[in-house]
């Protein structure tokens, strides 16, 4: 054994060294096929208790026919220095696309929103879109995938692609209540009516209806706070579309206040999803216990229009929340999406607020695979110990056409420590075939079987 070892030494170093060759510029050409932009918003002006909710139209970004692969963003002040939730609340960010005639004087009264693939009729038509969670929630889309934007063939005649970005800030320095600030709670704002005038319904307690762009949160009184000039500052990663290499993908977000109209053409009824996006929690009185004490839970059951292969998915969750976890068929777990909440005061790990939500990836097994109108349950769970007002129970979903057997497992991991698999696993998974088969050459060769001394690996 020795002597042989001894013998298959010299030619596997040989051939290990042309391999790791190779890899190091397989690498170097992946690397630089992935392109990194970073861009800042336009400014936005905050004071304490002041809200800022407004739609930035034709803002920077990557241009041409592309994959998206990532899109990540957090609120820095004139300096680039990231700003603690507990100073400004990001209750939402939003990326929207839409095509414009050319030169038009004035796009945001001129343009067609393309909404993502579904499932809600009127709103949540985001391509990426996260909030207080942003700084700690992965976005990476793993290789081979990727969201195709800029396709010349499906932009009409004299239109052009653009880009909106939509920020949600609330500043709460001073607040006499943050976190019933951040919940956008009516009555710390003072409002009754909505932005056209309209007596807001009954039983609305909080909601974006009330922390509307230019509104006041009640501040502390006799409190001063200097006025800030703000930023969003979002990094995009894509790279060169090429559809010999890359793999669509569909984007899908779920919402757990969805009221779903089944279709019946037969009755000559259209299926209808009307979101409502926002929803409250009443307190279970359960005074002295923990978070975990009285869990409110609210459920959906829906199906999508077409399935796959599931890619990336996560939910998105208000402060109080606990979990949320997509079921398919057979309550077979599709991602268990948990919030993180801080322990600190530093940006990115604010104490009570959620700074980030795990999310799932397929596993090595492949991806979890969505049949076309399976029946899916949404489950958002938040603790009821206290109440809360205007949370979210949203479940963002990539699916791509499949390619690969049926598998039913997804690797979830949390938010602070996952990432997308990155080329270097590929490279090693590569290798370690690769020397597999030498191996095998050199010792098919040695035994002495073949014409030539060696037989072909098939």
């Amino acid at each position: 054994m020795q002597q042989n070892m001894a013998q298959i030494n010299p030619f596997l170093l040989k051939n290990l060294s042309l391999i790791l060759v190779l890899i190091l510029v397989l690498q170097q050409t992946l690397e630089a096929d992935l392109k990194t932009q970073v861009f800042l918003s336009p400014k936005f002006v905050l004071e304490p208790g002041l809200v800022s909710n407004k739609y930035y139209y034709q803002i920077d970004f990557p241009r041409g026919h592309i994959a998206l692969k990532s899109f990540n963003a957090e609120i820095v002040d004139e300096t680039g220095k990231s700003i603690p939730l507990h100073e400004t609340y990001i209750h939402h960010w939003i990326l929207l696309r839409y095509h414009a005639p050319k030169n038009t004087p004035d796009v945001r009264k001129n343009h067609t929103t393309i909404n993502n693939s579904g499932l809600c009729d009127t709103s949540l038509p985001q391509y990426f879109g996260l909030g207080a969670e942003t700084r700690r929630t992965a976005t990476d889309i793993p290789d081979p995938y990727g969201i195709e934007v800029g396709d010349p063939t499906r932009i009409p005649d004299g239109y052009e692609e653009g880009w909106v970005l939509n920020v949600h800030a609330i500043d709460t320095r001073g607040a006499v209540d943050r976190m019933g600030c951040a919940e956008c709670r009516c009555d710390l704002y003072n409002v009754t009516a909505d932005e056209d005038g309209e007596a807001l319904p009954s039983g609305y307690n909080g909601g974006i209806r009330c922390c509307r762009d230019e509104t006041r949160c009640k501040v502390r009184q006799g409190f001063v706070g200097e006025k800030r000039r703000l930023y969003m500052r979002y990094t995009v990663k894509y790279v060169d579309w090429d559809s010999t290499a890359i793999v669509p993908v569909k984007v899908y977000i779920l919402d757990v206040t969805d009221v779903w109209t089944i279709g019946d053409q037969s009755r000559g009824i259209r299926a209808r999803h009307d979101c409502v996006v926002e929803y409250d929690i009443e307190s279970c009185g359960g005074e002295g216990l923990d978070k975990n004490g009285c869990i409110h839970s609210k459920s959906l059951r829906v199906s999508l229009p077409s399935g796959g292969d599931v890619i990336y998915a996560v939910g998105h969750q208000h402060a109080g929340a606990t979990a949320t976890v997509l079921y398919g068929q057979g309550e077979r777990v599709i991602c268990a999406s948990y919030p993180i909440y801080g322990k600190g005061d530093e940006a990115g790990n604010e104490a009570g607020y959620i700074v980030g939500m795990s999310t799932c990836y397929p596993s090595p097994a492949g991806p979890v695979k969505i049949s076309a109108g399976e029946t899916l349950t949404l489950v958002s769970n938040y603790s009821s110990v206290e109440s809360h007002a205007g949370v979210m129970g949203l479940f963002y979903l990539l699916l791509a056409e499949s390619l690969s057997p049926s598998s039913n497992s997804l690797q979830s991991a949390k938010a602070d420590k996952i990432t997308t698999m990155p080329n270097f696993v590929w490279q090693i998974l590569l290798l370690g075939v690769a020397l597999t088969a030498i191996v095998t050459v050199v010792l098919k060769g040695r035994s002495g079987r073949g014409k030539e001394g060696y037989e072909a690996v098939v």
